[in-house]
């Protein structure tokens, strides 16, 4: 029998109506909203005043409110609020990608002593159920790699780019007038979100906890006509991809950048505001799962698949991570295509070995190998210099293979 759900939910905005919006068209659900707390007593809202609070403890305070969901902008808030409503013994609900990458290890700490649970199907891949199924149909897989794209914004612009021939800057606009992209759009096109988004695939695929800081991201925001030139002279796409693999028998490794992707691959023809997943594995082999990765509705019937799992009490249970025996390493062989404009610029970049190398009036690229852990060490200087990266699709190597043969994948830009 599924029990009552009296819900607690913080934040109204589009998430947040969606789903309220969603439970309006939702029957025999066994669940209501009794109240929402929100920040601006001014802000004209289409319900009843009185069915808002501007104090957390409304919420966090009220023994007969047994869910709590979260959807605010706000990292410290949102962990705070996750934090109390969890010591308080309410199951949490939350949609806060990077307060849950910055805080999964406690959160999960939390889970356990308090004996209350936390979901966050809502924080990767909007309508995608990813984390449910790393969970519990891969739950005893080998997985070799998880990969995608994940962020419905940077994925908008890239797609209006090849589709429609538009500039990188006027495609940004575009997606801001369409309200995918914000006034700042550094979380999206500088890889960020994507970054938070991974490391929670990181978790649920290998039973590690890794923080944001450790991994290496890299986003389009310097994205050129010449990379662009360059991809379509070749009959390729450039995505923004998040992606998690197996080195060793021990070791895995993540990252998120640029790639080019050929007409082959799964990412090829993910277009828009849509995100997709690619899962390699053992025995299941190659799976895709696709689906709207922004706006109001998909998110949030995320979140209302999490609040019905609630209504039996199901929880992650990390299983992967009580009998993991592996670690994170960043020392891992890429072939990455680097476009400059400065021969100065390659003095920043420890290339181990360069494949290819052009050179014009206009600009200028390299393709080659680099360590990520040289990425990684010269991160803030990247951002500083007139370049753009991405990875050719071609290579992650590690420094010593696996005692076992590993599967491995026939497309060449995956």
């Amino acid at each position: 029998m599924s029990k009552k759900l009296r819900i607690g939910l913080f934040g109204f905005g589009v998430v947040g109506q969606g789903l309220y919006d969603i439970f309006t068209h939702t029957t025999d659900f066994n669940a209501e909203i009794v109240k929402i707390c929100v920040k601006n007593p001014h802000k004209s809202r289409p319900l009843p005043a009185d069915r808002f609070t501007f104090d957390p403890d409304d919420i966090l305070g009220d023994p007969t409110i047994n869910l709590v969901v979260e959807m605010i902008n706000n990292t410290e808030d949102a962990y705070i609020i996750a934090k109390t409503a969890l010591q308080n013994g309410k199951t949490v609900v939350s949609a806060s990608k990077k307060m849950i990458a910055e805080n999964l290890e406690e959160l999960v700490a939390l889970q356990n002593q308090y004996n209350t649970p936390i979901l966050y199907e809502a924080a990767v891949c909007g309508s995608i159920p990813i984390i449910r199924n790393l969970e519990e149909y891969y739950d005893n897989e080998l997985l070799y790699s998880v990969s995608g794209i994940v962020n419905g914004t940077s994925n908008y612009i890239l797609s209006k780019i090849f589709q429609e021939n538009l500039s990188y800057e006027t495609a940004l606009r575009q997606a801001q007038e369409a309200g995918f992209a914000e006034t700042d759009p550094t979380a999206d096109v500088g890889g960020f979100d994507a970054l938070n988004k991974l490391c929670l695939l990181v978790t649920h695929s290998y039973g590690i906890f890794v923080k944001p800081e450790e991994l290496f991201n890299y986003g389009i925001q310097s994205l050129s006509k010449h990379d662009i030139q360059f991809a379509k002279e070749k009959g390729l796409k450039i995505k923004l991809v998040a992606q998690t693999r197996k080195l060793t028998d021990d070791t895995i490794t993540a990252f998120v950048m640029p790639q080019f992707i050929a007409p082959n691959d799964y990412l090829y023809n993910v277009e828009n505001e849509y995100n997709g997943v690619a899962v390699e594995a053992a025995f299941a082999d190659k799976q895709f799962f696709m689906g709207k990765g922004a706006g109001g509705h998909p998110t949030g019937s995320a979140v209302l698949s999490d609040i019905s799992a609630c209504r039996y009490d199901y929880q992650y249970e990390y299983k992967k991570h009580q009998h993991t025996r592996i670690h994170y390493t960043n020392d891992v062989i890429l072939e990455v295509y680097v476009r400059y404009y400065q021969e100065a610029v390659l003095d920043v970049i420890p290339f181990l070995q360069i494949h290819e190398k052009y050179s014009s009036h206009n600009f200028h690229y390299i393709i080659g190998d680099i360590n990520l852990s040289d990425l990684i060490l010269i991160k803030s200087d990247l951002a500083t210099q007139d370049l753009f990266i991405a990875n050719t699709g071609k290579k992650t190597t590690a420094s010593k293979p696996l005692t076992a043969p590993i599967f491995v994948s026939d497309q060449k830009y995956i």
